[in-house]
């Protein structure tokens, strides 16, 4: 018999397995709904014509080489990294944490076998590594252009889809000792042309680190640390 997540008090989640995917539920009585990977969603498709999108391209330099190779280093559940290929990017998505990345490669999966022209193409120039960015080698990374950051913040928008999926995060990564700094010094250390960090908007730039330039937006920015040139 299927277990109900809200009257579940032996876990502190479920991860709830159906034919069309993964998603995983927060237990309790008052615990906010599922959480899943859907790159067909109805808020996905609404994305594709949201002003933060032309951002986050400028940011990473869309548009200023042929089949740019970006690393989603903090890839989450792949929203940005699915923009990012919308935009024409090769994207490499990175997620350390099994679960969440299970849940991307499940919505992947479905994504790149869908009968929806654009959703499968897309999906088609996103691939997905489990494991933390830093243990990536060199190899790995020689083609890679851009490096791309974000670190989990409190969003400002209140909506129920925003709150659960950040008491989602909170949930899987409260043992994990918190590494933004750690990571974005790795990145800076890589043989990339730029380095992006999405942060809140008044944020101070992370571990201090001046960036080159800024894309900002009325909620977010985007720290651009240019150290060559993309050709």
């Amino acid at each position: 018999m299927a277990t109900e997540p809200r009257r579940c008090d032996g876990f502190d989640a479920l991860l709830l397995i159906f034919v069309s995917g993964i998603e995983l539920q927060i237990t309790g009585r008052n615990a906010p709904g599922p959480v899943g990977v859907d790159f067909g969603a109805a808020a996905m498709r609404h994305r594709r014509v949201a002003g933060h999108n032309e951002l986050l391209g400028k940011a990473v330099g869309a548009g200023k080489k042929a089949a740019l190779s970006v690393l989603d280093a903090t890839a989450g559940l792949g929203r940005d990294s699915f923009v990012l290929a919308d935009l024409g990017a090769e994207v490499t998505c990175c997620e350390r944490n099994p679960v969440a990345a299970a849940m991307l490669e499940s919505g992947l999966a479905l994504a790149q076998n869908s009968t929806d022209h654009w959703l499968a193409t897309t999906s088609s120039r996103m691939q997905l590594v489990t494991d933390d960015a830093t243990r990536l080698t060199a190899d790995f990374l020689r083609d890679i252009d851009v490096i791309y950051l974000d670190p989990m913040f409190p969003q400002r928008e209140k909506s129920a889809a925003v709150k659960k999926e950040m008491a989602l995060f909170q949930l899987l990564l409260k043992d994990e000792e918190s590494s933004n700094e750690r990571l974005l010094d790795w990145a800076l250390g890589c043989s990339v042309a730029r380095v992006v960090v999405k942060r809140p908007s008044k944020a101070p730039p992370l571990g201090a680190k001046i960036p080159s330039h800024c894309i900002k937006g009325k909620a977010v920015r985007y720290d651009v640390h240019v150290l060559s040139g993309l050709s």
